[in-house]
């Protein structure tokens, strides 16, 4: 049985029976850390909202006049930014609450990255269509991560070298949340999702990551570089599969113009 916070069956006690009046909707589920049992006071909710196919066009249109239905909203707006048009990113409250809505015909939601838990539904329309197919979550490997490593620090040390130490600060985190966190996931057998919760299950990499974050200066940005591969290299080499294809050429020219750039610093 999944813990959940006051606040969260708050909303859904309104929200669920609102949702359940419209007949063009079919169902809620419910995703993310509900499934883990990991929800606490920081968690937002993610409701997926099976749609009636026939109907999907008009709950389209309708889909922000339905989010200002269910709760008391502060703010919202579509996930285009993450690529997601379907979704409706909210901010209900006070007190302040998280809540993630996504429309999905019930014709595509068999397309799923995990199996949410079923808070209420119309005839098993969303229990039969996720049993016609098995969630798929894609998870990248590690020769994904060695195609484009190297090619990653190299940009990385342009920016440097140019003193764009934004856009330096910027690429670093963008490479630890790409590479290093879904290592470490790899490491200890969990789901990939960046450094969400590194801090929890990789204590003992705790400082090789630290070491990747730079100060606003030009120095820590290219020794934060530095430890970037350093990290990569050892997750790499005690995690590679036998068939790796290792970039040696990359790496050994990459490295060698990071540590010129460093040198420049000095």
């Amino acid at each position: 049985m999944t813990r959940v916070p006051a606040l969260h069956q708050q909303f859904l006690d309104r929200a669920l029976p609102l949702l359940q009046a419209d007949s063009r909707l079919l169902g809620t589920a419910v995703g993310g850390s509900w499934l883990r049992d990991a929800m606490d006071e920081y968690s937002d909710l993610d409701l997926v909202i099976a749609v009636d196919p026939a109907a999907y066009e008009s709950v389209m249109r309708d889909r922000m006049a339905i989010a200002e239905s269910i709760g008391d909203l502060l703010s919202g707006f579509t996930g285009e930014h993450v690529g997601e048009p379907r979704l409706i990113i909210n901010l209900y409250g006070p007190p302040l609450l998280h809540v993630d809505l996504k429309f999905v015909s019930l014709d595509d939601l068999p397309k799923r990255v995990e199996d949410p838990a079923i808070l209420w539904e119309r005839e098993g329309a969303m229990t039969r269509a996720f049993a016609s197919e098995a969630p798929y979550y894609p998870q990248r490997d590690l020769q994904w991560m060695e195609d484009r490593f190297w090619v990653w620090i190299h940009y990385t040390a342009a920016h440097l070298g140019r003193g764009e130490l934004f856009e330096t600060i910027d690429a670093l985190t963008s490479i630890r949340g790409m590479v290093i966190g879904p290592l470490l996931a790899i490491k200890h057998s969990l789901r990939q999702r960046g450094v969400r919760q590194i801090e929890q299950y990789a204590v003992d990499d705790l400082l090789d990551v630290i070491a990747t974050h730079p100060a606003y200066d030009a120095r820590s940005c290219g020794e934060s570089a530095l430890a970037l591969a350093r990290a990569y290299q050892r997750l790499r080499d005690e995690l590679a599969p036998p068939d790796l294809l290792r970039r040696t050429d990359a790496e050994r020219e990459a490295l060698r113009y990071l540590q010129a750039e460093i040198d420049r610093q000095a």
